[in-house]
């Protein structure tokens, strides 16, 4: 049985040439969406998924836009609207120490130095220089942590637990 995890959710066609416009749920898009690599199309209602070779990638504002091999005309793509990307666990490339899937992060547990549990990882954004991860807490509003060395001390993949220090008025 294949494992899927999902690269990006196509949300529009983008000009008249076969481009689709992609809200990127992958931590390494350019590397996803390098000319020639496969993907495969999920569509709502198929009984399997479509397979594609990225033609073309470009960024444009905050989207992805891809383009498929045969796939070079507006009429081709526009079925695929509101179809996800993803990619067989196969794919999946080692990383660096300290490199981490967002499928390994997300569900974990944040603690404190002290023990102290903070919530779970539900989501990671990507804004800038470094990641952040969205932590939703029991009661009170969500946390934002910066994936940074000065906040983040460990990271127990396996035990799907995350120690934090976490600075001055960090948890307000």
């Amino acid at each position: 049985m294949t494992k899927w995890f999902n690269v990006g959710k196509i949300v529009n066609t983008h000009g008249i040439r076969g481009e689709v416009r992609v809200i990127s749920r992958t931590d390494f898009a350019n590397e996803r969406y390098k000319v020639g690599n496969t993907l495969y199309i999920f569509m709502e209602n198929a009984d399997a998924p479509i397979e594609v070779k990225v033609a073309r990638h470009r960024v444009h504002k905050s989207f992805d836009l891809l383009t498929f091999e045969g796939y070079d005309n507006i009429n081709l793509v526009e079925k695929f609207k509101g179809a996800m990307i993803k990619i067989p666990e196969s794919q999946l490339q080692p990383l660096n120490e300290g490199e981490y899937y967002f499928h390994e992060i997300i569900g974990c547990t944040v603690i404190t130095e002290e023990g102290e549990i903070i919530g779970q990882v539900k989501e990671i954004l990507t804004p800038g220089a470094n990641d952040v991860w969205v932590v939703k807490r029991k009661n009170g509003k969500d946390v934002l942590i910066p994936y940074i060395d000065d906040i983040v001390k460990a990271v127990d993949v396996p035990e799907k637990k995350i120690t934090i220090h976490p600075m001055e008025g960090l948890l307000e």
